[in-house]
């Protein structure tokens, strides 16, 4: 799946976000989004999976060539697009593997083998080092912030998405969660060729991924792009010497 977006400007309660972003990601290239708080990282990622909140003043999101600025994000889903929530919901009443169970069978379109899922869930679980009790619970119900993360990764392993936008993978994570979430996300990346946009202002996360391209993001707009060599300039020099430009 390609993705391009062609100057996009997204406004929250008649608030402009997003001013005027223009991002390409090929099939299976991974892409790193970094930037300070409040700088509209969220918003993209939000405005890329139609978001109903959200409304796109301006700009196309293109995917596959097709504009989807109007489709509903379980359309959007269904295309093969997936999004990591900064921030996940706790659902109580809605269990976690039925929950999973019934996503995987919505954007496949089909039945699902249930002993072959349940197969994957319990070696990712594994992988992730996922404690085997909050499988048995409600969705995100009690869960930390670290496991609410790696549920959310979870996810992303099962469900096998053309395109996958994560937002801070590496929020509520401890040092030891940081790298095995970056291990498997690097993990599912290269052996399901999707595009990968990692959203995060820390680079910590960064040291154990391998990022192609990085683009800074500053009062909803783009003013930076390189390798990841921009990620050390970031390192000495911060966010404020990309203000203004």
């Amino acid at each position: 799946m390609d993705l391009e977006i062609k100057n996009l400007h997204v406004s929250i309660d008649d608030k402009e976000i997003v001013k005027g972003v223009n991002l390409s990601v090929k099939h299976g290239e991974f892409h790193v989004v970094m930037g300070p708080n409040g700088s509209g990282k969220s918003t993209l990622a939000k405005a890329i999976m139609g978001h109903p909140r959200l409304k796109i003043t301006q700009g196309e999101i293109i995917v596959d060539g097709v504009n989807i600025a109007d489709l509903t994000a379980d359309k959007r889903a269904k295309l093969g697009i997936f999004l990591q929530f900064q921030n996940p919901l706790e659902i109580e009443g809605v269990g976690f593997v039925n929950f999973l169970h019934t996503s995987k069978r919505s954007v496949t379109k089909g039945d699902v083998d249930v002993n072959q899922f349940m197969g994957e869930v319990d070696s990712w679980t594994k992988k992730l080092k996922i404690t085997n009790g909050i499988v048995g619970r409600s969705l995100n119900q009690g869960f930390s912030g670290g496991e609410k993360k790696k549920a959310e990764i979870l996810q992303l392993a099962l469900l096998k998405p053309k395109l996958a936008i994560l937002d801070e993978p590496d929020s509520g994570l401890d040092i030891d969660a940081i790298k095995v979430v970056a291990e498997n996300i690097n993990e599912i990346g290269e052996k399901q060729e999707m595009g990968l946009v990692v959203i995060t202002h820390y680079n910590r996360i960064l040291s154990y991924m391998k990022p192609k391209f990085v683009h800074v993001m500053v009062d909803g707009k783009i003013v930076a792009e390189g390798s990841t060599e921009l990620i050390e300039k970031l390192e000495k020099e911060g966010y404020d010497s990309f203000v203004g430009k």
